[in-house]
């Protein structure tokens, strides 16, 4: 009976060795890159799309993103940057942003359901939201933007958690404390929905560090978007990214415009806010072309030349409490697409853009963008093709330089980006009233996005409200 009893086992034994390898081999496919390392040639020529999978389609599934990963191509996308896909804190989740915010448990419990949170409360850092699906359809994900050639970066969260992280409980410490011992909420903010971490200690560092390394180590992603990166100490940062990058070729955004943060292999890029509020500025006529010309001051004299810059017209924050596209630049709105492109840095295309969405999408509750292709779509793919091939609109660690160049008309803007004796030159009208001008421009050029040809001799050219011409040679 012995004997039988140990041959029943030893089969047994060999049986969940067999399944241990396949579980092993399992992962081991999942998590197989199927791309190249992200690398600084790569960075040149850039296209970043941030995804908001909530809101991507009726359903808010990876699946439904996913399969359109092929049309991104298509935009000259080369980068995703997925908005947080965590778990959503269910303590204190809130229905309305503010200072007079409310929490979903503050409406009948009937309602409570609809509202779905802020993306920033993660209660766990290793976990998929259901919302969007299960982990298999997100490695799915990031499979087929690797096939596409399409890098993936994760929204992280490193200032605060929501208040079901496991850490409140476990390891309260980790957290920032009032005089009376009580976690709270990050000071001078209305985020009542999160609680803020304390990065005095250094338990609770290499914790997140070693979350962060789960999804390089183990789901192949490609780098990070960083939260409020400018609130996390610079040092976690000089602490943590070297240990990223040991472990693959990573990029690294964060949400600061702070240049310190770009220094020394720490972030390669960083949020070009203060160009946004320019280009902004200018499309409703409060500022003028002298806003952008002591911006790009401002770049040349704070910014080293291989930090990256991401340029926008939109992003998550501006559609959801600013205003559309069309609410802040009304006609101006192709233009200042166009310049995000052509001026030194990286442009960002945010869900919905593609397809003219003229919507604020609701941030803590279901809604759903656009799937028509209107005017934007082949707008930002002729944009994407030009930056994707022509060295001139490199704006990577390389990049192309810039020179300003007169015209005799202050509300026209002439520029040219030169790199391996090839140029791009741009002018625009930045205002909503026709206008003639000259500049010292010489020769046959072709007319990018209309692609006719055009001479140019000094001579005198007028340009209708916000009329713009990329001229390549």
């Amino acid at each position: 009976m012995k004997k039988v009893i140990l041959a029943i086992f030893s089969f047994m034994l060999i049986v969940a060795c067999k399944e241990e390898k396949k579980v092993e081999a399992f992962i081991e496919e999942t998590t197989q890159e199927d791309i190249q390392p992200i690398s600084d040639a790569v960075l040149e020529t850039a296209v970043i799309y941030e995804a908001n999978i909530r809101q991507y389609s009726p359903s808010g599934h990876f699946d439904e993103f996913t399969k359109d990963i092929p049309q991104l191509k298509e935009l000259g996308v080369k980068v995703i940057w997925l908005m947080p896909i965590f778990p959503i804190s269910e303590t204190k989740r809130k229905a309305t942003g503010g200072e007079d915010s409310k929490f979903a448990s503050d409406f009948p419990e009937t309602e409570q359901s609809k509202y779905l949170g802020s993306y920033y409360a993660v209660s766990d850092f290793t976990k998929i939201n259901p919302e969007f699906g299960t982990l298999e359809d997100f490695r799915n994900l990031v499979k087929t933007a690797h096939e596409n050639g399409i890098y993936v970066i994760l929204d992280w969260v490193p200032n605060h958690t929501g208040w079901d992280h496991e850490w409140i409980k476990s390891n309260p410490d980790y957290y920032t404390k009032d005089k009376d011992g009580n976690i709270t909420h990050p000071v001078d903010t209305d985020w009542t929905d999160v609680a803020d971490l304390n990065y005095d200690n250094k338990d609770m560092r290499k914790e997140m560090i070693a979350d962060m390394q789960y999804w390089l180590k183990e789901e192949g992603i490609d780098g990070f978007r960083c939260d409020v990166a400018a609130s996390v100490p610079t040092d976690f940062w000089q602490e943590a990214i070297p240990q990223l990058r040991s472990t693959k070729d990573i990029f690294m955004l964060a949400e600061a415009w702070e240049p310190e943060l770009a220094k020394d292999g720490l972030f390669d890029a960083v949020y070009g806010w203060d160009t946004h509020h320019v280009m902004n500025a200018m499309a409703k006529g409060e500022k003028g072309l002298d806003a952008w010309k002591d911006r790009w001051a401002e770049i040349e004299s704070i910014y080293e030349k291989d930090d990256i810059i991401m340029n926008f017209v939109t992003n998550h924050d501006e559609n959801s409490w600013n205003g559309t596209i069309n609410e802040r630049m009304k006609d101006a709105a192709p233009l200042m697409t166009a310049f995000s492109y052509v001026i030194p840095g990286m442009p960002l295309i945010y869900s919905g853009m593609e397809y003219d969405m003229d919507h604020r999408l609701k941030f803590f509750e279901k809604d759903s963008i656009p799937k028509t292709k209107g005017k934007m779509w082949p707008l930002l793919e002729k944009l994407g093709t030009l930056k994707n091939t022509n060295p001139a609109l490199n704006g990577g660690k390389d990049p192309a330089t810039y020179k300003d160049l007169e015209t005799t008309n202050d509300k026209v803007l002439a520029f040219q980006r030169s790199k391996n004796n090839i140029t791009v030159t741009f002018v625009g009208n930045f205002s909503n009233q026709e206008q003639s001008f000259s500049a010292p421009i010489k020769g046959n050029f072709t007319d990018y996005m209309t692609n006719e040809p055009i001479e140019m001799n000094d001579n005198v050219l007028v340009l209708k409200p916000w009329e713009y011409r990329i001229l390549t040679e």
